[in-house]
């Protein structure tokens, strides 16, 4: 027994970064929260800019020879971008799914662009007067009509924060686009050839069952 020398057991080889830097799962994974993502912001984002736009923006009242005359301005009358620019943020979106390559990142900066519009310039309209003044001149007549208690709400803000989620939308998109799937892809044919129907032969006359289908199938058993 002295002479078995001990023979070296081999120890598993502790894992390195350059091991797990070449799993796909951690990439796939991270793809899919970033698609994920950037569909739940662009989505949402476009659809707070769309609501929050219809909403009353300002209050105030304008004065006639009979006392004051309440009025209100919106969203779309104090200014129409942020409604329009979120409808081409919705439409990049889509698009982004459709193209792939530079037409992707192309469509990414301008989903980024569309956010960034729509939160600008909700934030300069949340203090504007102007559709007050106008609305108060084509009411009262007077082209020096003037508001009186003007007061500005919430919703220009509101809308700017959506034009924000668009815009981190965008970012996203032009930050993982490039892994995330294309829509057109599934559609795309390979190119082989489809396989060819086998040729409907003639019904056997010595199976009854046969003639029958013949039959249903409006054919001539007998041709």
């Amino acid at each position: 027994m002295d002479d078995v020398s001990a023979v070296p057991v081999p120890q598993p080889r502790a894992r390195t970064a350059d091991d797990t830097s070449t799993g796909a799962a951690p990439d796939s994974a991270g793809s899919r929260r970033s698609l994920a993502a950037g569909l739940l912001l662009g989505a949402a984002g476009s659809t707070v800019v769309l609501l929050a736009s219809g909403q009353v923006w300002a209050e105030g009242r304008a004065a006639t020879g009979g006392g004051a005359l309440p009025l209100t301005a919106d969203g779309q009358d104090v200014t129409g971008a942020p409604a329009a620019l979120a409808i081409v943020g919705l439409a990049a979106l889509v698009a982004v799914f459709a193209v792939r390559g530079a037409g992707r990142r192309l469509v990414a900066v301008l989903l980024a662009l569309s956010g960034l519009g729509a939160a600008l310039s909700a934030w300069a309209g949340a203090t504007d007067s102007t559709a007050l003044d106008e609305e108060a001149a084509r009411t009262t007549g007077d082209a020096a009509a003037t508001i009186e208690a003007l007061t500005h709400t919430a919703w220009p803000y509101v809308t700017a924060a959506g034009g924000l989620l668009i815009l981190i939308a965008g970012l996203l998109a032009l930050r993982f686009g490039s892994h995330w799937p294309t829509m057109s892809g599934r559609y795309e044919r390979d190119g082989t050839p489809r396989p060819r129907k086998a040729p409907r032969t003639a019904p056997d006359p010595d199976r009854p069952e046969e003639l029958w289908k013949a039959l249903d199938r409006g054919e001539d058993p007998t041709g």
